[in-house]
């Protein structure tokens, strides 16, 4: 049965109503309530939860090792870069951030639809390219425009950088990079709707002496399909890759594709500087290596084999006679 309000309950409750205060509060409840209130701004929905900004994080603390280590070798000068921030903001608040000169790269990441962008500070890109036209490292006084000399030198750059990106995103996705367009206006770059949310990761990057950024923004809408992949426990599963015979023919093949330098030592032969202040064409030095004792074959500053001088055909050629195992040349 339904409980049966007395005569004073009723007028408690008449009373509330005109006065517009509960008849029943909870003791001890009052304050709590407002503590559990948190502000939400849905302008700025987050779409992108703190272990998936971790987990964005982990790939790109990689990205910025294998694209450093690249940089080093091919602008051969030191490079060093770090994530300095992975943040989730609209797509507008990122334009308003670029200044109005920078080099914009907008790309792909098929099968993933929409495209992406690579934001390299102008400072650092005119950097970039006075290295590979053979100069010292430095940028020009005033920002401008890339010449289209300058766009044909950078564009392979950009490309290869996206291939480094590809390979840290292994774990999560395999998708093929596409270079759509460069350009250096902020406001000829809408790839979204200025209110869309995308994630910002923030490369703190020094080549040389130059300190700048590398931005990479990529929208919420082409990261959605992967979204459940960003977690801690599928990235570090992804990492244990167990070795398979497939893997190891794979490096495999890419070593033996690689060049080394290989010469052929006739002989050594020690004389002071005087003599070899008089030297003249027609001299004749004596090595100290016998006429009978086969030459040395070295590889990449390694004795490897052991030969014969001869000819094959008009050239000069050696025939390799015996292979020089490893521990052997200590052992001479």
């Amino acid at each position: 049965m339904s409980e049966i309000l007395s005569q004073d309950e009723i007028d408690a409750l008449l009373s509330a109503l005109s006065t517009g205060e509960s008849a029943h509060k909870p003791s001890g409840k009052s304050d709590e309530s407002h503590k559990k209130i948190r502000v939400y701004d849905f302008r700025r929905p987050n779409k992108f939860s703190k272990e998936q900004i971790h987990t964005l994080q982990a790939i790109h603390d990689n990205y910025a090792r294998l694209l450093a280590s690249y940089l080093s070798a091919r602008l051969r000068t030191h490079v060093q870069m770090s994530v300095h921030s992975v943040e989730q903001l609209t797509y507008e608040e990122f334009i308003q951030s670029l200044p109005n000169q920078t080099i914009i790269n907008i790309f792909q990441m098929d099968p993933l639809e929409g495209n992406a962008v690579l934001e390299i500070n102008s400072i650092i890109g005119f950097t970039i390219i006075d290295r590979l036209f053979g100069g010292t490292g430095q940028a020009p006084e005033k920002i401008r425009d890339l010449t289209d000399i300058e766009k044909a030198v950078i564009e392979p750059e950009v490309i290869r950088t996206l291939q480094i990106l590809k390979e840290a995103w292994g774990n999560i996705i395999t998708f093929k990079p596409k270079l759509e367009v460069i350009e250096m206006n902020p406001l000829f770059t809408q790839i979204v709707s200025p209110a869309e949310m995308v994630v910002l990761i923030c490369f703190r990057t020094q080549v040389g002496e130059v300190e700048g950024l590398i931005n990479l923004c990529i929208p919420f809408i082409v990261l959605e399909p992967i979204i459940s992949k960003l977690s801690a426990h599928f990235w570090f599963a992804g990492t244990a890759k167990e070795v398979t015979s497939e893997s190891i023919q794979k490096i495999k093949s890419r070593l033996e594709k690689a060049t080394v330098n290989l010469s052929a030592v006739l002989g050594t032969a020690s004389i002071r500087v005087k003599e070899l202040l008089e030297l003249q064409v027609g001299d004749v030095i004596m090595l100290e290596s016998k006429v009978d004792q086969p030459v040395e074959i070295v590889v990449s500053s390694k004795k490897k084999f052991l030969a014969r001088p001869g000819t094959s055909g008009s050239r000069t050629a050696v025939q390799i006679v015996s292979v020089v195992k490893e521990g052997d040349e200590e052992n001479e």
